[in-house]
């Protein structure tokens, strides 16, 4: 009954911190709830006994992903007035993709309790959800697991990408024009006669 409890209390501070996500003005802070998000997700899977899933989810999404979500952003120097504008011409659609994502979680819960009852398998003493995880993802999705690699390097690249752009308070320095300088562009001797005391 306790775990029930803690269980609904993670629950919802991970739905109102992915409400913030969307909903927040600024998008530094609509980073931080999302890492608030990743904390209460990984809550809730140590709540499921999955250890190696939540230090996973925060090692590698807070640590890695998140830190590199922050500089991009701070980076980017947005103009958040101009992403407001087109904010109510979305909405209608947003609303339409959020509805179809809430009801298929509804529908998951709901075959759950309502749908064919299903057996709960009885592990060993000596069951490891790490190795049984690593054995199902390195032999029947190894090739998904690579394509999933290559996808987060692209968008590792693209980002780095975003933020290389040229902007006009950038100051660079160009390596070709410098090599074809000639010493006598950059030092001029001047003669000047010697001063007599």
């Amino acid at each position: 009954m306790l775990e029930t409890w803690i269980f609904l209390v993670f629950a919802a501070v991970l739905l109102f911190a992915a409400a913030r996500v969307v909903t927040a003005r600024n998008p530094v802070h609509a980073a931080l709830y999302l890492v608030l998000a990743f904390f209460t997700a990984s809550a809730i899977w140590l709540l499921l006994r999955a250890e190696f899933l939540a230090i996973t989810l925060v090692l590698v999404y807070v640590g890695a992903v998140m830190v590199l979500f922050l500089f991009v952003v701070m980076m980017l120097d947005i103009n958040l007035e101009r992403l407001r504008e087109g904010f109510w011409k979305n909405l209608p659609l947003a609303a339409v993709v959020g509805g179809v994502m809430a009801f298929e979680m509804v529908a998951v819960l709901a075959g759950r309790y309502y749908g064919v009852p299903t057996r709960t398998r009885v592990m060993p003493a000596d069951y490891s959800n790490t190795k049984e995880l690593g054995r199902v993802l390195y032999t029947q999705y190894g090739y998904a697991f690579e394509i999933a690699a290559v996808i987060l390097l692209v968008a590792i690249i693209s980002a780095i990408a975003l933020t290389l752009r040229r902007r006009k308070d950038s100051r660079s320095q160009d390596p070709s024009e410098q090599a074809r300088t000639r010493p006598a562009d950059r030092v001029r001797l001047v003669s000047m006669p010697a001063e007599k005391e």
